[in-house]
């Protein structure tokens, strides 16, 4: 198949990952060519060049409006709207059969769009006003919607999903991962910024007596500033912001990860990747962490440090062939990629069907 893969444009598609959006829509492009497809990255002009790239923007966002200006910035909205205007048109007329849109922007969205291009849209994010109300009015039979967890699909649609919207669980190879048989310490990954609550994961782990090491973007530097570096100290460190292949030594090397979001977090990419290297888990049990973690870990209630600290202490009883097991069983590249091209089938094929 000829693929248009429509990513985000805050962020570079490319390693180290920023965040979630942006592994999740370099690792489908990398799988989708893997299995043979024809896949052009609608992305950041200055993204991973290994993919065949049709810049969205020259480049991304961030560097021409920082996140300390760009919330609801009037000629940041146009720059991005200019954008994706006429990434649109380029994908409409550009002969592909199906477009895999993980963009978050109305535009692709739109009926008259996803009328003339076969369309699957992934979203990775609670529902907001922003989005909301465009993604209601957008299914049809060749439009479908993937959430990446049940919590997310009954926050999107809480009176009931249409039959066009589904679960489609996020993937990754468990070979990137290597499993590991032992370490110590803990670990926390992700964009360090409050809403991921990487300051409740030290006070944790520190009133469990635990060393901590942190890895991921600074995102908000006020944050850091505040509320996270002043806790830095001998039993808490923050080790940088990796590319995949050492973040996978440094999990391996940690008996557990702590996985603290304070928001609606739809999935946790980072948490089944601590997983697939054997950590198991402890968890602020919030928006989808029960659902991707499952036995693989320990939970306590949404901001309860307390509780999380006798999650750490208890989770390292748990074996990590069973973390391991979870993963493989449930969260595997293969089983993903599947999922994907089964929905570009039902796309394309209702396209068919219609125009027939």
């Amino acid at each position: 198949m000829r693929i248009a893969l429509l990513a985000h444009v805050r962020q570079r598609i490319a390693q180290p990952f920023m965040g979630g959006m942006e592994s999740h829509s370099w690792y489908l492009a990398d799988g989708l060519v893997a299995r043979g497809h024809d896949v052009v990255l609608f992305a950041a002009g200055d993204s991973d060049p290994r993919f065949d790239i049709d810049p969205v923007l020259p480049e991304h966002y961030e560097r021409t409006f920082p996140w300390a200006e760009h919330r609801g910035s009037p000629p940041l909205i146009a720059h991005v709207d200019a954008g994706y205007r006429a990434a649109c048109e380029r994908i409409a007329t550009g002969g592909f059969d199906v477009v895999h849109n993980n963009s978050l922007h109305r535009f692709p969205i739109a009926p008259a769009q996803t009328a003339r291009v076969p369309t699957v849209t992934s979203l990775h994010v609670p529902p907001y006003d922003a989005l909301h109300w465009f993604v209601k009015a957008s299914p049809a039979p060749a439009h479908r919607l993937t959430v990446t967890s049940r919590s997310q699909l009954r926050a999107w649609f809480p009176d009931g999903a249409p039959a066009e919207a589904s679960v489609l669980h996020n993937g990754i190879d468990p070979a990137a991962w290597p499993f590991a048989t032992g370490g110590d310490g803990a670990v926390w990954c992700g964009r360090i910024t409050p809403n991921k609550g990487t300051h409740l994961a030290i006070r944790a782990a520190l009133l469990a007596g635990v060393p901590l090491t942190l890895f991921g973007s600074i995102e908000d530097r006020d944050y850091w500033a505040a509320a996270v570096e002043p806790l830095l100290g001998p039993t808490i460190r923050y080790g940088g912001h990796l590319e995949g292949e050492a973040l996978a030594v440094a999990m391996g090397r940690a008996a557990v990860f702590v996985f603290t979001p304070c928001w609606d977090e739809p999935f946790g990419l980072v948490a089944i990747e601590a997983m697939a290297c054997g950590l198991p888990v402890a968890a602020f049990d919030r928006g989808a962490a029960r659902e991707v973690v499952g036995e693989a870990g320990r939970f306590a209630e949404a901001d309860d440090v307390a509780g999380l600290a006798r999650a750490i202490r208890d989770v390292a009883a748990i074996p990590r062939t069973v973390v391991r097991a979870r993963v493989e069983a449930s969260f595997g590249r293969d089983r993903w990629l599947d999922g994907c091209e089964r929905l570009y089938d039902e796309v394309r094929h209702a396209r068919m069907t219609a125009a027939a």
